[in-house]
């Protein structure tokens, strides 16, 4: 896609965005964002899309740092729950309590009891937040190993991307299997019925960013204001089964 194209289609969907929030506000809804992907996926620059116009007031990217002496010692999820949205809120979390079903198993940084235990209680809470209103979209943004490769090794040469560089950027490619082990069963045991994750390839970034966009107009907007705009494509968006994990349309 040409950056002609591309700038037209982002110009469309934003808008769309900006009259959904207008209504959102007005009736008091609340809409929270779970993004989860790879190292590299292109988490900061699709969140950075999707709330470009959006009212400061009423939208919150949440990206939590590591947790305090004081907070490991708390119930999980208790330091998410100051960040949930409030009415005419929405909150997009660049990563978020599922950090206990990726990076923290394969690091080391959670126990094998405290994974499992995760595990079974994410489903139950996600289940009382729809059940109480929230309207709740998980995506999982996911890159072929080569195309993190190139992202990490972008990272460390360019000095406006000095900020993203991680310490965990040096073991991403050298833990890319066990990093695919984790992602495969957090996706099955987590991937609902009320709360289903929702996969991205994103290794096109002009592909991947409109779509997800799209996706979040289909999940949150009225009818009318989808009227115009191209449907997603199923190569790039698509719902998340078990076939996936063994036909391609996740990297291995």
């Amino acid at each position: 896609m040409g950056n002609k194209a591309y700038n037209a289609e982002m110009e469309k969907l934003q808008v769309a965005l900006v009259r959904w929030q207008q209504q959102a506000i007005e009736k008091g809804e609340r809409a929270l964002v779970i993004f989860e992907g790879r190292d590299a996926a292109g988490k900061d620059g699709t969140i950075k899309r999707i709330i470009e116009h959006l009212s400061p007031r009423n939208t919150r990217a949440v990206s939590l740092p590591k947790p305090s002496d004081r907070e490991r010692c708390q119930w999980y999820f208790q330091r998410y729950i100051d960040h949930l949205p409030a009415a005419g809120e929405i909150v997009l979390f660049n990563r978020s309590w599922y950090n206990r079903a990726g990076v923290e198993p394969v690091m080391g940084f959670c126990t094998k009891a405290e994974h499992k235990l995760f595990l079974r209680q994410v489903t139950t809470l996600e289940t009382m937040l729809i059940e109480d209103g929230v309207k709740l979209i998980k995506i999982w943004l996911d890159i072929s190993r080569e195309e993190q490769a190139s992202r990490l090794d972008e990272r460390r040469t360019d000095p406006v991307k000095a900020l993203k560089v991680s310490p965990l950027d040096a073991v991403a490619q050298e833990k890319w299997d066990d990093y695919s082990g984790a992602r495969d069963e957090m996706l099955m045991r987590t991937s609902t019925a009320v709360a289903p994750w929702t996969c991205v390839r994103g290794d096109r970034k002009k592909k991947a960013r409109p779509a997800v966009i799209r996706h979040l107009l289909d999940q949150l907007a009225p009818g009318k204001l989808l009227k115009g705009l191209d449907p997603v494509d199923p190569e790039i968006l698509f719902p998340f089964d078990q076939t996936a994990l063994k036909n391609g349309r996740l990297a291995r």
